[in-house]
């Protein structure tokens, strides 16, 4: 369990909650490792209010070419986070800044790590993200 007490918010529980890795066949394999720089990352965070007042925050990165080629892998994972928010916390304004900047900042290198291991091992190793995210700048463009 992480515990960051100036964020006053526990981790209790983390696990990859559903992960996707897709070559139609050994031809894409073979395209997609040519054209790499085509893949573009998207992030979506989710939360969810469990019964005993934490949430469930879903994190998904997928990672695809959005072209209409036809000759396409397709890879995403889902790692969920559960967390407790110290009960004393009710503005939703912090509570939305732990789960969407402060709890990535904890989680994001894990999943990234994971993620590209496996994508590595499924016939992909020169995959990489080259661009590290910046979740503390995202929020603030978001709601500043």
């Amino acid at each position: 369990m992480i515990e960051n007490k100036k964020e006053k918010f526990k981790i209790i529980l983390e696990y990859i909650k559903d992960l996707s890795v897709e070559t139609p066949k050994a031809s894409t394999l073979l395209y997609v490792r040519d054209n790499l720089e085509k893949y573009k990352m998207d992030i979506d965070i989710n939360s969810l209010i469990l019964k005993n007042k934490s949430l469930e925050i879903t994190t998904k990165i997928t990672l695809q070419d959005k072209s209409d080629n036809k000759n396409k892998a397709f890879f995403e994972i889902k790692y969920a986070s559960i967390i407790a928010i110290d009960s004393s916390l009710t503005d939703k304004n912090i509570i939305s800044k732990i789960v969407l900047c402060d709890l990535q900042k904890i989680v994001y290198p894990k999943i990234e790590k994971i993620f590209l291991d496996i994508i590595k091992n499924a016939g992909y190793p020169k995959m990489s993200f080259d661009k590290k995210v910046d979740f503390e700048k995202l929020y603030n463009d978001k709601f500043n």
